[in-house]
């Protein structure tokens, strides 16, 4: 590269400095908030366009409208739009909505009457639907136009399917995510839209707890209205709004159903004809004629509100003109008649029916219906829906079949098999059932009634013979169990009953009867039999044991109603069993001085009942009482008492209360495993003896017993005892316990008394054995 002065040093470039990083990212930023700035712009102008042009297409139509009324060109209906704006002083565009209003007459027009600004709303959002290409940008026109302004944020167009499913047509202000997720509903979901296709009336849904689309979008109030077109049910309009909704009047009702109607007519327009042909689908007619059933197609004859009030006959198929056997005068219908002028009974059950399934293409059956289209009056119905016809088949029913099958489904169940002997004739007739229970085919001879000695145990001759002679000799009604031989080698208990026949001479026509196969009777009673015997057998060695339960208590434990004076205490003991013998128990209570001078009180329940219980008790009892006499404390007692249950005696489990009363020092020491802790009544008060920690007998082999301490005082009383004195089924044993210590409470003469009135008063319904001690030192 040379100067153009000719040197030819190389050419400097300028000097330029680097722009630091965080200076370039935020000159990005900026260019990207520009970027958003003019794309915001646009879109709002895109949308002010397309504003403008909604509202000039309401205007254009009412320009057509003033031109046809008034015979004169588009020039002239424009200028006498803007001279009937000016004196109204109203927009041209308000004018305009209130000429098609007034020219239409349709349900936007009554929604708009006397509230111009819906009026122009409803029109305008009219025109945007009427101009769309896809349901997705009438849902935008109504929520911008229509439903916008009425604080809605959300509208969803559901479309009916066969079977009541629902598929989101359309959508706006929902996140195509949330859209995907509701794509289809099928039949059976129950959601606010699909409430409405089965109630088919418009409904207001507060926070309802239903699924639907939006929840967590628009979670405050939602409306659904059915979208309807000469009574058929397209679908569902279902409008969101942030908030609860409060009472809405009338008239916003009525604008939410004319922008429904709006969307019925722009949903699917193949599907709804505005003028249906005058003849019935070629497919619907040969469906019907190719059926083996009555078959009608019915076309609903919509009344001035477009919901239908009759149906007409558009064809017939041939089981009902006769070409199966059936008269056409049973049948007085006729192509191209009405429904209810044929058969006015069908204003009942049937007509409410054809209403729902022509309105909602949800299919309808039904068997043994009352249809006064039926020859027997009662029918199996199938009602379904075809484009805009519905096709009505039914079959009737032929009661005398249906009880017949009856019979035969009974007599299947219950193993029964009939026959009638004609003895004019010797023609005997079985039905299928009695042959299989013979183990034959229905192609074999029946084999006649004085033949069964032939096919019965030998053993059972004389009663078959005593049974035979009674129908066929004396002619009297007879029964009798017998063992069947079947050719297959199989033995079946069977019982048959037979009773004769006789003419209005008073001559035997014929014998009736049945056999009944009895054999899984038979041995169901031979197993009960077998199983009484046992029983009876377990009961009388229960019972013994319960005897020998009860001997053995009685034989260790003192006296129930014994007391003793030592050492300064008056002891008083009260034992009383259960009142049943098999719930005797292992309940011991014991009071005895030691060679220490001191005194041992103890009460105790062993778990369960009977021998067991018995002999756990007498194990325990003596084993404490040996234990007591090393001069350890309750604690280590009950520590070693703890081994003994676990170890030498068969792992049982146990509750227990051990005292040890040193005279000189009037001090009671004590200990508790698992049970309830004793009684102290002191100057006419009564209270529980703060409780000690200790769980129960056998449970842990390494268990840990706390021991506590009471300094008694002349005159107070000392009350241990046993679950069964206090235990209730309907309350608790805290309720318990406290009902307790207010019967302690009263006054009693004597220590004997006293337990006496606790043992009344006491109200335990558990029937269990109870031990109970009363020490009161003097």
């Amino acid at each position: 590269m040379h100067t153009p002065s000719g040197d030819d040093s190389p050419v400097t470039p300028p000097h330029t400095d680097p722009i630091p990083p965080e200076e370039a990212g935020g000159e990005a930023e900026r260019e990207l908030g520009r970027l958003a700035a003019v794309v915001e712009r646009l879109r709002q102008e895109v949308r002010r366009t397309r504003r403008a042009a909604d509202d000039r297409a309401v205007v254009e139509l009412a320009k057509g409208v003033l031109v046809e009324r008034l015979r004169c060109g588009p020039a002239q209906a424009s200028e006498q739009l803007a001279t009937l704006a000016a004196k109204a002083g109203v927009s041209r565009l308000e004018v305009a909505a209130d000429v098609v209003s007034e020219v239409a007459r349709d349900r936007i027009g009554e929604a708009g009457r006397n509230d111009p600004e819906a009026a122009v709303r409803l029109r305008t959002a009219e025109s945007a639907a009427l101009g769309a290409h896809d349901t997705m940008v009438v849902a935008a026109a109504m929520l911008e136009h229509a439903l916008g302004p009425l604080g809605a944020k959300a509208v969803a167009v559901w479309a009916a399917e066969p079977g009541a499913a629902l598929c989101l047509a359309g959508y706006a202000g929902f996140g195509d995510e949330e859209a995907r997720r509701w794509r289809h509903v099928p039949p059976g979901v129950l959601t606010p839209a699909g409430r409405t296709l089965t109630e088919r009336r418009l409904i207001w849904h507060s926070d309802s707890g239903l699924p639907a689309i939006g929840r967590l979008v628009a979670g405050g109030g939602r409306v659904t209205v059915p979208m309807t077109v000469g009574g058929r049910i397209l679908g569902v309009l279902e409008i969101c709004w942030p908030n609860a909704l409060p009472p809405r009047p009338p008239r916003i009702e009525r604008q939410i159903e004319a922008m429904a109607e709006l969307c019925a007519h722009t949903l699917d327009p193949p599907l709804v004809p505005l003028a249906p042909s005058s003849r019935a689908p070629s497919e619907i007619v040969d469906l019907a004629d190719t059926l083996p059933d009555p078959a009608l197609v019915l076309r609903a004859q919509p009344d001035a509100r477009g919901e239908p009030a009759d149906f007409r006959i558009e064809h017939v198929n041939e089981r009902i003109t006769g070409g199966d056997g059936l008269l056409l005068e049973a049948y007085p219908l006729v192509s191209g008649g009405l429904l209810l002028e044929a058969y006015p009974r069908a204003a009942g059950g049937l007509f409410s029916r054809l209403e729902r399934v022509h309105a909602t293409g949800e299919p309808f059956r039904a068997e043994r219906m009352p249809l006064a289209l039926s020859t027997t009056g009662v029918a199996d119905v199938s009602l379904t829906r075809h484009g805009d016809c519905v096709l009505l088949v039914w079959r009737d029913h032929d009661e005398g079949a249906r009880l017949a099958g009856l019979l035969e489904h009974a007599q299947r169940l219950g193993r029964i098999g009939g026959f009638e002997e004609n003895t004019m004739t010797g023609h005997i007739t079985w039905n299928a059932q009695l042959y299989s229970l013979y183990g034959l085919t229905q192609g074999d001879d029946p084999i006649p009634l004085e033949r069964l000695r032939d096919h019965a145990h030998a053993d059972d001759e004389i009663a078959i013979g005593r049974f035979l002679r009674t129908v066929l000799h004396h002619r009297r009604f007879a029964a009798v169990a017998f063992r069947l031989r079947r050719p297959d080698g199989v033995t079946r208990h069977m019982r048959v009953v037979a009773e004769p026949v006789f003419g209005p001479d008073g001559r035997l026509m014929a014998v009736r009867g049945a056999y009944q196969d009895i054999s899984s009777q038979h041995w169901t009673e031979v197993a009960l039999s077998a199983t009484r015997e046992e029983l009876a057998q377990t009961e009388e060695q229960s019972a013994a044991r319960n005897r020998l339960a009860l001997q053995l208590q009685q034989a260790i434990m003192p006296p129930s109603h014994g007391s003793m004076d030592s050492s300064g205490l008056h002891i008083a003991v009260r034992y009383r069993p259960a009142q049943k013998e098999h719930l005797v128990g292992g309940d011991w209570y014991d009071a005895v001085a030691l060679p220490s001078r001191r005194v041992l009180l103890s009460v105790g329940d062993v778990a369960g009942h009977g021998v067991e219980a018995a002999t756990g008790m007498v194990v325990l009892r003596n084993a404490l009482r040996g234990l007591a006499t090393t001069g350890a404390g309750p604690a280590q007692i009950m520590s070693w008492l703890n081994q003994v249950a676990h170890h030498l005696a068969d792992r049982m489990t146990a509750t227990a209360v051990c005292g040890l009363y040193d005279p000189p020092t009037r001090v009671l020491r004590w200990a508790r495993a698992g049970h309830l802790p004793p009684i102290l009544l002191r100057e006419g008060n009564g209270s529980e003896l703060a409780m000690v920690k200790g769980p129960l007998l056998g449970a842990f082999t390494d268990a840990q017993y706390e021991e506590g301490e009471l300094q008694l005082r002349a005159g107070d009383t000392l009350l241990l005892y046993t679950d069964g004195l206090i235990e209730r089924r309907d309350h608790n044993l805290r309720h318990a316990q406290d009902q307790l210590l207010a019967i302690a409470e009263r006054h009693a003469a004597t220590l004997d008394h006293r337990l006496d009135d606790l043992l009344t008063h006491c109200h335990s319904d558990t029937d269990d054995d109870t031990c109970l001690i009363g020490v009161r030192l003097n």
